[in-house]
């Protein structure tokens, strides 16, 4: 029998290459991803082991990644806080600033959204176009304007300024429902005009759940980019009692004293922590709710 196998192994040998390709393949191809993950996430690695290092060595021993030696007081020190107010205390105040502006900018963007790819209006391709220019405008353009605004209405060292225009809609959550939006079939639209749904019951009960994957997806970069916003709340929030974390972390460093360099990482990677919690449990509607708006490439 071994060599009637062995015959048939030498008359094909196709049946022992193949696999020692695939095999091949699949190691080059893993190797190089994992070498290319790796390049990436080096920096958060490095930032990592620097929390463990002391604040005067973390620049002196960048070179290497092994903290010699461990340390954790950067982060009861950093935990401390500035001014009086524990990193305990920025944490939620980013919390509640991130709950509202997201809360804002999904509901307020699906209205939107419907309006331009279900409803017809005066000049509809027009104020769409109009939307789509905004999401190409810098906000330093619009920066100094909308302060002098919220200057004089007295919203200022209030989370006002940054939470109540996100009830205004964001041009890319809009242009990404809108883009999900149409690929419903209007005939369900139309199935619920029979059935005595008016405009309203439609979006509620017929649009609102189908469009549930590009709502997530909308309300994690929401979160992502609220939680990490520093130029809002370094514009129009001077009470140290209602810092966020980005601001937190940049009163670490100071240019007349020195810099709490230590601690500053170590809060970093705390406030790390929440951002990939939040991806490595909603990537799954990051990916879906992207690929199926027609906004793949």
């Amino acid at each position: 029998m071994k060599t009637n196998a062995n015959l048939k192994t030498i008359t094909n040998p196709q049946r022992i290459s193949v696999p020692r390709i695939k095999s091949a393949k699949w190691w080059v191809y893993h190797l190089l991803v994992g070498g290319f993950a790796l390049l990436m996430l080096y920096p958060v690695i490095w930032l990592l082991m620097s929390s463990f290092k002391p604040s005067e060595m973390i620049f002196v021993t960048a070179k290497s990644l092994i903290p010699d030696p461990w340390i954790l007081d950067n982060f009861s020190k950093g935990w401390e806080g500035i001014g009086g107010n524990s990193f305990g205390v920025f944490i939620k105040n980013t919390v509640v600033l991130v709950i509202f502006t997201m809360i804002g900018q999904v509901i307020s963007s699906a209205f939107i959204a419907f309006g331009f790819a279900r409803m017809n209006f005066f000049g509809k391709g027009f104020w769409f176009a109009i939307m789509m220019v905004t999401l190409m405008l810098p906000y330093e353009v619009v920066m100094i304007p909308q302060y002098i605004i919220f200057s004089k209405l007295g919203w200022l060292d209030s989370i006002k300024p940054i939470v109540i225009p996100a009830y205004f809609g964001h041009p890319f959550f809009i242009f990404l429902l809108v883009q999900f939006i149409r690929t419903i079939p209007r005939e369900l639209d139309e199935a619920a005009t029979i059935d005595g749904c008016n405009t309203f019951k439609i979006f509620y009960k017929i649009i609102l759940p189908l469009i549930r994957p590009a709502l997530a997806t909308a309300a994690i970069f929401s979160f992502y980019w609220t939680w990490d916003n520093l130029l809002g709340p370094v514009l129009y929030l001077n009470s140290p009692d209602k810092y966020t974390v980005s601001m937190a972390l940049n009163m670490f460093l100071s240019n007349e004293t020195v810099s709490n360099w230590g601690a500053m990482f170590a809060m970093s990677i705390v406030t790390l922590i929440p951002v990939f919690v939040v991806f490595f449990l909603f990537q799954r509607h990051v990916v879906e709710g992207i690929s199926t708006s027609g906004l793949k490439g």
